[in-house]
């Protein structure tokens, strides 16, 4: 048998086939096993059984090994342990480590590192007397390193701590008993449940006694913008408006405030909903904001109300209601909602065919079609339409009250119409109404004054509607064979008005003609008339002319020869002078 070599870093592993005594003088029983450490050749006794060549394993400030004893005995450090212990062996108690036949090897541990700013809650951390303290959690800090003991377990591995800016803060609950120390220095005791916040800029990590934490951040809120506010203690809601950047207090949190959904519908579709056929519905259109598609529930609620519209809003906690005149702003409190109006639309009218929140004021107009039957019981189906606006007083609660008393204002005037309509037409016979009948159902809706003049409006005190004129669009019979029957008769009358427009015309303009022959003939002779006065009038004036040339030159030559005679005395008169000698 050769000898075994046992390098340095190696330890043989030997197992006593019967009761023997080592070289060492030691005493192994039957199938005991112990390791040879000695580096050297190593030649086994005959009753020694070589199991295998264990091979150490290299510790670093990194790595420990996890070791659990399977028998009591003393360990190569001359620590005594006992069946069970587990322990760390690292790079502080040797280099290299070759466990012993009474140790099992758990696991490598690795090092555990704490950068700054990071923490770690280490949960059944070992105690003073190197046993695992169950149900203790202990927290450690950054910058650190370590390694995990047996037992040990991080909860939730490895954080950063929390970095608050200015305008971030958090809210922490205690679960324990704990004096906490605020950013002043000062001490504060919490007891378990109570909330508190801590503001930025700062670092913050949570003690082991405090237990779930809420981040928060300041909700920048511009004007017109708003959320809601929930009080968790007492309950109370309210609304936080802007200009402002807002931070939850710790006992609050963000209310979602929830409408039912038929007046979700008719906000995303600008304020009313409806057939597209419905005259109104395209005002709506233009009034679509795409921002309730996706609307916040925890934003304030707001609704741009249109021009010259009402808009009713009840406040179910209170009891109490207002309404909002457009164009202005409607932002809805925690405990209001919207009054929907279900008005009747539609020729003849629907009852609730358009669901809306807006009132529409006026000037406005309602058309309807009615059916009404003369005394002579000719039933026609008149079609109308009717000018309407409200009265109200802006400030006076009654006044603005009444104008939302009446849900189906639109069905309840044309239903109130129609009844003075048909009260008018049932004791007229249908000639008369066919001919009167703008005047007739005017007077029958309108009705006259003391002085039997036509009145110009019918008010309603219900609600302030006021009906201020009429439009009789078209009548025509029910009876399809009446009809045919005044269609012929409104067709011959429109052809003999027709022929004798023709004929009228065609004497007319004979007339004009003949007028205009006679004004031409009339004309031409006073334009010879007053020719031949021209050519007189221009033969007196060449006579004159005459006259008046030739008696200018006889007189010019009498002149002349009256200045050359006077030139020749006034010479004569001079040379005499001159030839007369002066006297001496």
């Amino acid at each position: 048998m050769s000898p075994h070599i046992i390098s340095p870093g190696h330890a043989l592993r030997l197992r006593a086939t019967q009761v023997l005594q080592t070289s060492s003088g030691e005493t192994r029983a039957t199938g005991e096993e112990w390791l040879v450490r000695d580096v050297g050749a190593y030649l086994p006794g005959v009753f020694e059984e070589v199991v295998s060549m264990v091979k150490a394993v290299t510790l670093t400030p990194k790595l420990a090994l996890h070791i659990r004893a399977i028998d009591s005995y003393t360990d190569q450090f001359g620590r005594k342990r006992h069946v069970g212990d587990e322990w760390l062996v690292t790079d502080e108690d040797t280099e290299c480590y070759i466990p012993d036949v009474t140790e099992e090897v758990v696991k490598v541990v690795r090092l555990t590192v704490l950068k700054p700013r990071q923490y770690c809650v280490v949960v059944d951390a070992v105690g003073k007397d190197g046993r695992p303290q169950l149900g203790h959690r202990e927290l450690r800090c950054g910058p650190l390193t370590f390694f995990l003991q047996p037992g040990e377990r991080l909860e939730s591995g490895i954080k950063n701590a929390l970095l608050l800016q200015s305008d971030e803060a958090i809210v922490v609950t205690a679960q324990e008993e704990l004096d906490d120390i605020l950013p002043n220095g000062k001490k504060v005791h919490r007891s378990p449940g109570d909330r508190w916040m801590l503001n930025g800029p700062m670092d913050y990590i949570p003690p082991i006694e405090v237990g779930a934490f809420q981040t928060r951040k300041a909700i920048p809120l511009n004007e017109n913008e708003g959320i809601y506010v929930r009080d968790v203690q007492t309950g109370q809601v309210r609304s936080v408006l802007g200009p402002q950047a807002y931070m939850l207090k710790a006992n609050e949190e963000l209310f979602e405030k929830t409408l039912v959904p038929l007046v979700e519908d008719i906000l995303k579709k600008g304020g009313g909903i409806g057939d597209t056929n419905i005259r109104k519905m395209a005002y709506f259109e233009s009034f679509v904001d795409d921002s309730y598609k996706k609307r916040d529930k925890t934003r304030v609620i707001t609704y741009r109300c249109p021009n010259n519209c009402a808009v009713q809003v009840y406040n179910y906690a209170e009891k109490t209601a207002r309404v909002v005149f457009g164009p202005d702003l409607v932002v809805l409190d925690p405990h209001e909602t919207f009054n929907v109006l279900f008005l009747s639309a539609g020729k003849p009218k629907k009852p609730g065919a358009l669901i809306t929140i807006c009132l529409m004021l006026g000037p406005d107009f309602i058309s309807d079609e009615l059916v009404v039957e003369t005394s002579d019981h000719a039933r026609l189906k008149v079609a109308l339409a009717m000018n309407n606006y409200f009265t109200v007083k802006c400030g006076d609660a009654e006044s603005e009250a009444k104008l939302f008393s009446v849900p189906d204002f639109i069905g309840f005037a044309c239903r109130e119409v129609a009844s003075k309509i048909r009260g008018a037409v049932a004791g007229i016979p249908f000639e008369k109404f066919h001919k009167y009948s703008s005047e007739i159902i005017r007077a029958g809706v309108f009705g006259r004054d003391e002085h039997g003049k036509l009145r110009d409006q019918l008010v309603f005190p219900a609600n302030n509607l006021v009906i201020t004129n009429i439009d009789v669009q078209s009548i025509e019979p029910v009876d399809q064979q009446m009809r045919d029957s005044l269609s012929k008769s409104v067709q011959m009358a429109i052809e003999i008005s027709t022929k004798s427009i023709e004929r009228a015309a065609q004497h007319e303009a004979k007339r004009t003609e003949q007028k205009a022959k006679g004004e031409l003939e009339r004309q031409k002779l006073q334009n010879e008339k007053e020719a031949e006065e021209a050519r007189c009038t221009l033969l007196e004036l060449q006579a004159v002319a005459a006259a008046v040339e030739s008696s200018g030159q006889s007189k010019a030559e009498a002149q002349a020869r009256a200045e050359r005679l006077l030139i020749e005395g006034q010479s004569a008169i001079e040379c005499e002078a001159t030839l007369t000698p002066p006297l001496s």
